[in-house]
């Protein structure tokens, strides 16, 4: 009988390039997806079925029900993006499919669990606590001082974080069951991005935010850029190892995020999976691997691809914000390619095209630009270059003509 592969999948553009990891002549691949990421699933796909979410687990669950029914039942289930992991390792539960559990999704999913676990092994991570309500924030805060991040344990893109300098921050902020609180931790935030075999990181490139993900939310660029000082290298693939160490024992694809302050490198979380943004891009066009190879590989219960020894050329990136509330119609836009050095690819939407709503948050933005160079000075110059001189217009569709 043919294999039978379902793929949870959200995006538009091709981050995953899935014809490229399996056969689909061979092989029935389905996709259970959304409207706007219908766009992103091949044509060779042998079933589609739409949803709402593709977080939302009744509805994926009747949405794989119905894909067994026409295409038997599945053998494997991907899901690569960060809010549908737990959906995949439910389903791949039910189905009797190998990959990553619920139990060794939890972790990655719940930042107070994963806080718990790395404190635990002896890594830094800022002091934290439950916050199930405002009470519980402002006595964490009397303990350890102003200002304090309150988050929900289980949100991505920086959704619902609020940084609280005192008590009128805590009362306008939405509290509930599902949050944690932690305290604000100085230092330049860094991401690492990379593969875990089970014990050791066996690949890994650090970059550094030139804006948060934060103030990306709020309206700012976000820009960032690979570290090439040794030292801020050494102390981030430390800590990356021995947070790794301390939530997996499997092969597992990570992006995890840092505090780095001189010598002081302190936790911040960690997912299990490719990180958004251009990161997937960069990997595979200028590192010569690709990340979502080898999550699609973990997702399966099978070993990643062996990473190159040499990543080559240093990376950057920048996001532009959404010109307007989504979904929004463009109006006008501005290419940057050739106008700076080590900028070589831009994704922009053109004047007419709609800017959706979706869930996909580093996606549908203002506009993509991704960086390579030989030194991260160089790729920085270039990337904060192309965030003062980039234009771009809309209009709310609510509005538009």
């Amino acid at each position: 009988m043919t294999r039978h592969i379902v793929v949870v999948h959200r995006w538009r553009a091709p981050y995953a390039e899935y014809e490229r990891y399996v056969d689909h002549g061979r092989t029935s691949v389905t996709y259970v997806t959304t409207e706007v990421g219908r766009d992103g699933v091949p044509a060779s796909a042998a079933g589609v079925e739409l949803v709402a979410a593709t977080d939302d687990l009744p509805a994926v669950r009747a949405a794989v029900l119905r894909l067994a029914a026409r295409h038997g039942a599945p053998d494997g289930i991907v899901a690569l993006k960060e809010d549908d992991l737990l959906v995949g390792a439910e389903l791949r539960r039910e189905w009797g499919c190998p990959g990553p559990t619920v139990a060794e999704t939890v972790p990655f999913r719940d930042k107070l669990a994963m806080c718990t676990a790395v404190a635990e092994a002896g890594v830094a991570v800022p002091a934290f606590a439950p916050a199930p309500d405002r009470a519980a924030v402002l006595a964490f805060a009397a303990a350890h001082g102003w200002p304090v991040v309150v988050k929900p344990k289980a949100s991505s893109s920086s959704a619902g974080v609020v940084v609280a300098h005192g008590p009128a921050d805590v009362r306008a902020a939405d509290v509930t069951p599902d949050c944690m609180v932690q305290k604000f931790q100085p230092g330049t935030i860094y991401q690492v991005d990379g593969v875990f075999d089970g014990s050791r990181v066996v690949t890994a490139r650090a970059s550094r935010y030139l804006q948060t993900c934060l103030e990306f939310r709020q309206g700012s660029v976000l820009g960032l850029v690979q570290e090439d000082d040794p030292r801020a290298q050494e102390l981030l693939y430390s800590l990356t190892e021995r947070a790794m160490r301390a939530l997996a024992g499997k092969p597992t694809v990570f992006h995890l995020e840092a505090f780095l302050d001189g010598d002081a490198c302190a936790f911040l979380e960690v997912g299990a999976r490719t990180s958004g943004g251009e990161i997937p891009f960069l990997w595979r066009e200028v590192h010569g691997y690709d990340l979502m190879a080898a999550g699609w590989a973990v997702a399966l219960g099978e070993e990643p691809p062996e990473p190159p020894a040499d990543l080559g050329d240093y990376t950057g990136e920048l996001l532009a914000p959404a010109p307007a509330r989504r979904p929004c119609r463009v109006l006008s836009v501005t290419s940057m390619l050739g106008t700076v050095p080590c900028l070589y690819a831009e994704d922009l939407v053109q004047p007419g095209e709609v800017l959706p709503d979706a869930d996909a948050y580093y996606e549908h933005v203002g506009g993509r630009f991704r960086f390579r160079g030989t030194s991260s000075a160089e790729i920085a110059a270039a990337v904060d270059a192309v965030a003062a001189a980039y234009r771009v217009t809309a209009e709310p569709l609510s509005s538009a003509a």
